[in-house]
């Protein structure tokens, strides 16, 4: 049964008191805890209302600036809330109140678009050497299944959705100035709030964003492609072991070329279980194993040594390692991301220009980076986002970005693209860095930018360029 406060159609806000973990902020902060009770579909007029938490970290300075700082997570799909945490251990803080708003479908939200019976199903393939994309499709209309019978609109759950929620959450909280602070996915999403309503947004800072009008299926192959030439650039400049890694590029697109259509075999045992199973396997294992490793800022300097292992027909620690992720944790994308995804990109992409990239780069067929396929989205009822969404445009709103240039989902060259229609923007490339990019000097460099967003941002560490 639905209650019947959540059949309302007007945005309201409740207070609210979060459980652990989200209590466990410094006490010595004040803090702001509720929900933004909004439509779940507001095309419809009789959409029930879900749930969106948020947390107020309130700044200790007398004579804070007034306008917050607002932050959303990536994926999509992530949960937003944690992030206040190290906020509090932070300088940001010391300025301006901070703000945390969870996205509608995720962890904290009700309802939460997660259920398992994707993951049940690529697990079977595995363990029964079934055609994955068979299972997956298979997976995706149970998962479907599911969460309507728990009564979800999946119609609802959109990008054009999240954007009228933050600027409802913004109206509701009476802030007339804000900055917004989103990385990869919401580094996209706040532009798209910044569109909507420019009059409200003081200022972006963007982390390794995705453009709205960025094609991420058919970016996303050569995205990989180019952090992995840029690794090679460095082993050869930088390596002491010359004989071990010695033309890594050409070895490495030679054997990947070579293994494109192979199918490999590994005897796994699964934990829980007492009979080992012969589990088929192909290059997409290893280059999922790789792109890991590339995307961890502590694991990167291994991924030579790993190409090279598997090169020397060592595959067996990577795909057991990939199968123990696979049945130890529940990966497959929630429904959020599902929705998202088929909602922002899917309806956009051409897979005549997939094509042609797995003609230039054979070892990237049927390389799936982005765990959402289109075939997915033919099963999944969520409109396409509003095609002015997925258009770019021109502001003169100030904005501080940064990538990493070894980033294998967005490419450094987003936030280029970016700034040619933002000429008040700074770009910044961090070197030998990936995916979000983080750290002290970011957030040194988050507090000059805020403080002051149309002065040039000044940066001392040699691995930070300005772009």
């Amino acid at each position: 049964m639905i209650d019947s406060n959540f059949l309302k159609t007007a945005p309201s806000l409740v207070k609210a008191e979060y459980s652990v973990p989200f209590a466990k902020i410094d006490s010595s902060f004040r803090t702001k805890c509720g929900y933004l009770i909004v439509p779940e579909n507001r095309s419809k007029t009789t959409s029930k209302m879900v749930k969106l938490p948020f947390i107020v970290l309130e700044s200790k300075n007398p004579f804070k600036k007034k306008d917050p700082l607002l932050f959303t997570s990536g994926g999509p799909g992530n949960s937003s809330l944690s992030w206040i945490f190290n906020a509090a251990r932070g300088d940001l803080i010391k300025d301006r109140d901070l703000i945390a708003f969870e996205q509608r479908g995720t962890r904290y939200a009700w309802p939460y678009l997660r259920v398992f019976d994707l993951d049940n199903a690529i697990r079977e393939s595995y363990r029964k050497n079934l055609n994955k994309d068979s299972m997956v499709l298979v997976g995706v209309k149970k998962y479907r299944r599911t969460l309507e019978m728990k009564g979800i609109d999946l119609a609802g759950y959109t990008t054009d959705e999240t954007v009228l929620d933050i600027h409802d959450l913004l109206k509701m909280l009476k802030i007339d100035s804000v900055n917004l602070y989103g990385g990869s996915y919401s580094g996209g999403l706040m532009t798209a709030v910044l569109q909507k309503d420019p009059s409200r947004i003081r200022s972006l800072v963007l982390d390794s964003p995705l453009p709205m009008f960025a094609a991420i299926d058919e970016d996303e192959p050569m995205n990989f492609n180019q952090s992995l030439t840029t690794l090679f650039k460095y082993v050869e400049q930088d390596s002491t072991d010359k004989q071990s890694y010695r033309n890594l590029k050409e070895r490495f697109f030679e054997y990947f070329n070579g293994i494109a259509r192979k199918t490999f075999y590994l005897r796994y045992l699964e934990k829980g279980t007492t009979d080992s199973v012969n589990i088929a396997y192909t290059k997409n294992e290893l280059l999922a194993e790789i792109m890991n490793a590339m995307s961890d800022n502590q694991r990167r300097n291994d991924v030579a040594f790993i190409i090279t292992d598997m090169i020397n027909g060592n595959h067996k620690p990577y795909v057991k390692s990939y199968l123990d992720a696979l049945f130890r944790k529940y990966q497959a994308p929630d429904g959020m991301r599902i929705s998202v995804y088929c909602a922002d990109q899917a309806t956009y992409h051409s897979q005549d220009v997939i094509k042609q990239l797995y003609n230039i780069y054979p070892y990237l067929t049927r390389y799936r980076i982005n765990d959402v396929i289109k075939d997915m989205c033919d099963c999944w009822p969520t409109p396409p986002v509003t095609p002015s969404t997925k258009q770019p445009y021109y502001s003169l709103k100030p904005v501080l970005m940064a990538d990493g240039e070894m980033d294998p989902n967005c490419s450094p060259l987003y936030i280029q693209r970016l700034q040619h229609y933002m000429p008040h923007a700074q770009s910044f490339l961090f070197l030998k860095k990936g995916h979000g990019v983080g750290g002290s000097t970011w957030n040194v460099m988050m507090r000059e930018f805020l403080n002051n967003p149309y002065k040039k941002v000044q940066v001392s560490n040699p691995d930070v360029v300005v772009y």
